[in-house]
């Protein structure tokens, strides 16, 4: 492998901490001095100073030495991608393998990754993005990890131990472990004023998790006792994933059929499962399911829809569609009705979408959201009225759908919001900086 993707090189650790919110879709990075201040990490990239790191790794042989690896993370994977997609193996969304038993290893370019070996290139990536505020790492790291882990019958014992292993290489010598959104109610908690008890929801891209925390103040400082937690694996991935299967698939042949030996049969539903993620797009082009794709061009009852679905593919162009529909949903999130547009070489596609369609298109994740939240109430034994405040945040804590869930429940003037993106990290940093770290990161990885 290539020196990007080598052991880190470190100088002497600086004081404080550093916490790291590694998220399906993004990871934010935040440091703590040993004053108890917190700064978020930013990287310059496209002349844009970013605190959203996309959670994405690419690799390609190196040209001078095809034996060599040159790997690359967040953004710069992307532009990696999009420039040579059949050059480039690109990875995404990998944190919701790492509780998998059934994940052992996969193969890049002929040598076989783990995932911790998948997550310390990501992160060795990261810190060169970093500059001078990762130039020196601190000792101490407070990692996130969500309430219940994505996946089939996830192990989250062995998603903690693969982290250790990746953040030992980066040369940390204490790593402790906090649920994401205890991170984000310690965040909160800083506004507080009065005791409170604190529903804390956290939506990232791959699950909902919520906990529920009473919080009280002594002596100037901030205690507290956590009564709860639960979680959901779906959020705002499933959510691009409606607009997807219910707006774009249709009109790529999802739905219609095609003729065979005198019958007429339907365009099989599994050629579009791989629209869940758009990095997806590049494994089924390479499938044996894309020669019975474009033999569909010969058969389809309605060719012209397989020949926008043969042309995304072939063309790359499954993180443009993806960006149109984060577009999409941005939009949706603060007008009752947007104009979906998605134009790539021949293909154009426009429709308008009312926000109660999406409303409607989102329902079962809502539900799932909905008797998660409810459980943690059931396991803290306490009824809607018991709860002081929400607090929301992660990405889609901006769907209207999801606030008005809460608002139903709690009511609205219970709400609260900010630091949608990055109150986790700046928690789990702040976290790091305390002296009763344990009362907040009590979870470690197993011995």
């Amino acid at each position: 492998m290539s020196s990007s993707a080598g052991q880190a090189e470190f100088g002497a650790a600086r004081e404080g901490a550093i916490g790291v919110d590694f998220g399906t879709t993004n990871t934010v990075v935040a440091l703590a001095s040993s004053e108890g201040d917190a700064q978020l990490v930013s990287f310059a990239h496209d002349n844009e100073a970013v605190v959203a790191f996309r959670s994405a790794l690419s690799f390609h042989a190196d040209i001078d030495n095809p034996r060599d690896r040159v790997v690359e993370a967040g953004p710069w994977a992307i532009d990696a991608y999009v420039e040579e997609p059949l050059e480039t193996r690109f990875i995404q969304s990998f944190k919701t393998y790492a509780a998998s038993p059934l994940f052992v290893h996969t193969n890049v370019l002929g040598r076989w990754f783990r995932f911790e070996d998948l997550l310390s290139a990501f992160l060795l990536r990261l810190v060169a993005h970093g500059g001078a505020d990762l130039a020196r790492l601190p000792k101490r790291v407070i990692v996130g990890r969500p309430v219940n882990f994505a996946g089939q019958q996830p192990d989250p014992e062995l998603a903690l131990s693969r982290y250790e292993l990746a953040f030992r290489r980066l040369g940390f010598e204490e790593i402790r472990y906090a649920y994401e959104p205890v991170a984000a109610a310690f965040f909160f908690a800083r506004k507080l004023a009065h005791d409170a008890t604190v529903m804390v929801a956290d939506f990232g891209g791959g699950t909902s998790d919520f906990s529920i925390v009473r919080f009280r103040r002594e002596a100037g400082e901030v205690r507290s006792e956590a009564l709860a937690n639960s979680g959901a694996p779906v959020a705002g991935d499933a959510f691009d994933y409606r607009i997807i299967d219910h707006l774009v698939s249709p009109e790529l042949g999802k739905g219609s059929s095609y003729q065979a030996w005198g019958h007429v049969l339907p365009v099989p539903a599994r050629y579009y499962a791989a629209f869940a993620r758009w990095e997806q797009l590049a494994l089924l082009r390479a499938s044996k399911d894309m020669r019975e794709i474009r033999g569909l061009l010969r058969t389809a009852l309605e060719p012209e829809r397989i020949a926008r679905l043969v042309e995304i593919l072939d063309q790359n162009h499954g993180y443009r569609l993806y960006q149109a529909v984060s577009r999409l949903k941005e939009t949706l999130s603060s007008e009752p009705e947007a104009a979906f547009r998605f134009a790539a070489g021949d293909v154009l596609i426009e429709k308008p979408v009312r926000r109660a369609d999406f409303d409607a298109w989102i329902a079962p994740d809502l539900a799932a959201i909905a008797a998660a939240a409810d459980e943690a109430l059931a396991r803290a034994r306490l009824q809607p009225g018991d709860i002081d405040k929400v607090f929301l945040t992660g990405g889609s804590s901006f769907v209207p759908a999801v606030r008005r869930l809460f608002a139903e429940r709690f009511g609205e003037a219970k709400l609260e919001s900010g630091g949608e993106l990055v109150s986790i990290a700046t928690g789990l940093a702040l976290i790091g900086a305390q002296r009763d770290v344990d009362q907040w990161a009590a979870l470690t990885a197993p011995g």
